[in-house]
C-alpha cells in the first residue's frame, strides 16, 4: 500500500479531510489536509500564484517549485505525515516525483482575540492578556519581555494526541539547575498525553497529591516577564489561555508585577495586606473553636460571656457548628464559579445572605461564627491567584482539628506543620520557601 493511501485511509473518514487533486506549473499534485484548519481557496490561489512565478523563469520548474514552496520532507512515514496533517499543516504530493511538500496554509482564525483577563483583575497596569493560541502568546511575551536571549523550544507530546507545548526562558536569567531539569523531564517524557494540568505535573515528576501548586499560573505577559527576569522557566500550552510559571513560590501568593505601578509604600501595604489575609483565613476559624470549646479561660470575661450568650440554644458544638457553615460557604464559591456570569454573583449574594440569616434565627449556627466565617471567605481571596488561594483554603482545615482536640496548642502545633511542610516542599531544587530575585534589581 503506498504511503498516501495509508494516510487517506487513516484520515478520509472525516468529512473535513480534503484530497484535492490539481496542476501546479505543469505538474499533477494532490493536496491533503483539513480544510477546517485553514481557508482552502484562499490557500489554492496562493499556491497557485507562487507556481506560477516560479514557472515564469529560466530555471528547472519543478526542483524550485519543491524547494520554494515549503518543506521537503524526506523519507517520511505515515505516523509523520499524520502529525503534520492534525497540526493543521497541507501536504503537497508531486505524483510524478514521489515528492512530498509540508506547506503552511492560510490559517483560519480559529481563536479569540486579545482580550481583558478574565480571572486575574489589573486596576493598573496593562490588560492584554494570554488566548487560546500558543503562537499569539509568545508574540505577546517578546512584546513585553523585549530581550534578546529570550530562548523558545518547541515539544510535540503525546502517542495518540498530539500537543505543544512551548518552553520559555531568559539565557542570561535561567536558573541552570532548573532549566536542565525541565527540559530533561520534557525530552524523557514526549510519548506521554498531555491534556491538562495534571497530565503536565506527572510528564514532570512531580507528585500528584502535593498540597501546593507546582505552577504558578498567569494570564497577564507582564508577570511572565517578571518571573523569565528573575531566572524562573515558563511553560506554554496549546490551547491552554495561561502561561505556567515554574517553580511556584510561597512570595508568589504576596506580590505581582502591577504591585509597582504604585509608589512604594503603596506596594508594600499591599502585599501585607495579602499576608494578613492569609493568617487570617488559616488562623481565625480554628482560633475561635478553641477559645470557644477548649480554652475559654484565656478570653475576657466580657468576650466568654458575649459568645455563651450568642452559643445559647445552639445544639451542636463548635466544631460541628464552624465545619457546617464552612462546607455551605464552599459550596456557595463553587456555585458562584459555575453559574453563569449575568446570574452567579446575584444568586450566591441573595443566597448567602438568607441562608446565614436563617441558620441564625433557627439556632444552628451562633451570630460570631458568622462573623468569624464571613471574615475567613473574604480574607481567602486577598491572596494572588485562584490555585494559591485552593491552598491556604485547605490548610485552615488542617488547623480547624487540631484546634478543636489541643486547643490552642493545637493550633501552634499545626501552624508549625504546615511551615515545615511547606519549607520541605521543591521544585528541581528550589525549595518553595526560596526568594528568587529579578537580576539587576535591588527592590526584590
Amino acid at each position: 500500500m503506498k504511503l498516501f493511501e495509508r494516510v487517506i485511509l487513516r484520515l478520509g473518514q472525516d468529512s473535513d479531510f480534503i484530497r484535492f487533486p490539481t496542476t501546479m506549473a505543469g505538474e499533477s499534485v494532490i493536496l491533503l489536509g483539513y480544510q477546517t484548519f485553514f481557508d482552502f481557496a484562499e490557500t489554492l490561489r496562493h499556491l497557485q500564484a507562487q507556481s506560477a512565478r516560479i514557472a515564469d523563469t529560466e530555471w528547472e520548474v519543478t526542483p524550485r517549485l519543491i524547494q520554494g514552496l515549503g518543506e521537503f520532507l524526506d523519507n517520511p512515514d505515515a505516523d509523520m505525515l499524520v502529525s503534520l496533517v492534525l497540526r493543521g499543516q497541507l501536504l503537497i504530493w508531486f505524483e510524478a516525483r514521489d515528492r512530498i511538500i509540508s506547506f503552511t496554509p492560510t490559517a483560519r482564525i480559529l481563536s479569540r482575540s486579545i482580550e481583558a483577563p478574565i480571572t486575574e483583575s489589573v486596576v493598573r497596569g496593562s490588560i492584554s492578556a494570554f488566548v487560546e493560541d500558543i503562537d499569539t502568546n509568545i508574540g505577546l511575551i517578546r512584546k513585553t519581555a523585549a530581550a534578546e536571549d529570550l530562548r523558545t523550544h518547541t515539544y510535540w507530546t503525546g502517542a495518540d494526541k498530539q500537543k505543544q507545548i512551548v518552553l520559555i526562558y531568559r539565557e542570561r536569567c535561567a536558573n541552570p539547575r532548573l532549566l536542565e531539569g525541565i527540559i530533561q523531564k520534557l525530552e524523557e517524557n514526549l510519548g506521554m498525553n498531555v491534556q491538562n494540568l495534571q497530565n503536565l505535573s506527572s510528564m514532570l515528576g512531580f507528585n500528584p497529591w502535593t498540597g501546593i501548586t507546582k505552577f504558578n499560573s498567569t494570564e497577564l505577559p507582564q508577570e511572565v516577564e517578571r518571573a523569565l527576569q528573575k531566572g524562573k522557566v515558563v511553560l506554554l500550552l496549546d490551547r491552554f489561555p495561561f502561561a505556567l510559571i515554574v517553580p511556584s513560590l510561597l512570595t508568589d501568593m504576596f506580590a505581582v508585577e502591577n504591585d509597582r505601578n504604585y509608589p512604594l509604600v503603596y506596594t508594600y501595604l499591599t502585599r501585607f495586606l495579602r499576608v494578613i489575609g492569609v493568617l487570617t483565613n488559616v488562623i481565625i476559624p480554628g482560633l475561635y473553636v478553641s477559645l470557644v470549646s477548649v480554652n475559654p479561660d484565656m478570653l475576657r470575661i466580657e468576650i466568654a460571656l458575649t459568645i455563651a450568650r450568642s452559643r445559647m440554644d445552639v445544639p451542636y458544638p463548635s466544631l460541628v457548628e464552624t465545619l457546617l457553615l464552612l462546607i455551605i460557604l464552599e459550596l456557595i464559591i463553587e456555585a458562584s464559579i459555575r453559574l453563569p456570569k449575568s446570574i452567579g454573583p446575584t444568586l450566591t449574594m441573595v443566597g448567602g445572605i438568607i441562608l446565614g440569616q436563617a441558620v441564625v434565627s433557627a439556632k444552628l449556627v451562633s451570630n460570631i461564627l458568622i462573623i468569624v466565617l464571613a471574615a475567613t471567605t473574604i480574607s481567602s481571596s486577598t491572596v494572588v491567584g485562584y490555585h494559591n488561594s485552593l491552598t491556604i483554603r485547605v490548610f485552615k482545615y488542617l488547623i480547624l482539628f487540631l484546634s478543636a482536640i489541643f486547643g490552642l496548642y493545637g493550633l501552634v502545633a499545626g501552624l508549625v506543620l504546615i511551615c515545615a511542610y511547606m519549607a520541605s516542599v521543591t521544585s528541581f531544587g528550589i525549595p518553595y520557601v526560596h526568594l528568587m530575585r529579578p537580576n539587576g534589581d535591588a527592590n526584590g
